[in-house]
């Protein structure tokens, strides 16, 4: 009967530490260094390689999806006795309907009638989705990109990557004016294009007991910006 117990006790043990590990761990970590942007440096030891370009209907640039060459490690065991065989994808994207998704390092721009190719971005960035307005373009001749992505390493484990706080930026079709919209540490909802009046609508969610998540104890903030405008203005409004 003693023995029983023990392995009782040994499984409420396994399974309070199993719960543990499975705490949301922190999207920011605070400190005296958050008062301004945090900024990883890129790992070195990672091969860049591009997909080839994607034209959007209508426009007249070239987009290069950049990213790191990612290898999958295999569980089977090799007829030579090596412990695994990994597999290379040289494919870095995905191109949906007028929307390129990924783990992105970087896009890069070139006009069609030149060679000349332009960063996005100088900065360190982890690039989830790029999105082009094909509707606001059609209705305003503004050519805009959407992107969701993370910029900053917020939870401090040395790198950016889908556990940072998600953000919101705009550019033009040729990657210039490339803005930050949504508030630092403030983690993107989602966001949304209101096409007859040219708006884009998006929600973030700020942090306000600064307990390094967010839920229902913080404050969610209501936002848009007119894109028929030349001038990017995130404008805040109270549905609530």
């Amino acid at each position: 009967m003693k023995r029983s117990l023990t392995y009782i006790a040994l499984a409420i043990i396994g399974t309070l530490a199993s719960c543990k590990d499975e705490v949301q761990k922190p999207k920011v970590i605070y400190d005296a260094a958050n008062k301004s942007n945090v900024v990883s440096k890129t790992d070195s030891t990672q091969i860049e390689i591009a997909d080839l370009p994607i034209q959007m209907e209508g426009t007249s640039y070239l987009i290069h999806p950049v990213g790191d060459l990612r290898v999958f490690e295999k569980g089977t065991k090799s007829r030579y006795g090596s412990s695994s065989v990994n597999d290379v994808s040289f494919t870095i994207s995905n191109l949906g309907e007028y929307e390129i998704t990924g783990y992105l390092q970087n896009l890069k721009f070139q006009k069609i009638d030149s060679d000349s190719i332009r960063p996005l971005t100088d900065k360190p960035a982890l690039i989830l989705t790029a999105t082009y307005l094909k509707s606001v373009a059609d209705r305003t001749q503004n050519q805009i990109m959407v992107y969701t992505l993370a910029d900053s390493d917020t939870n401090k484990d040395g790198k950016i990557d889908s556990g940072d706080i998600k953000t919101l930026y705009l550019s033009n079709i040729s990657g210039e004016n490339f803005t930050k919209i949504s508030e630092d540490f403030q983690e993107l909802i989602d966001w949304s294009l209101v096409e007859s009046k040219s708006r884009l609508y998006f929600r973030t969610i700020e942090d306000t007991n600064q307990n390094g998540q967010f839920d229902k104890n913080d404050v969610l903030h209501y936002n848009y910006i007119d894109l028929g405008s030349k001038k990017w203005e995130v404008k805040s409004y109270k549905p609530i």
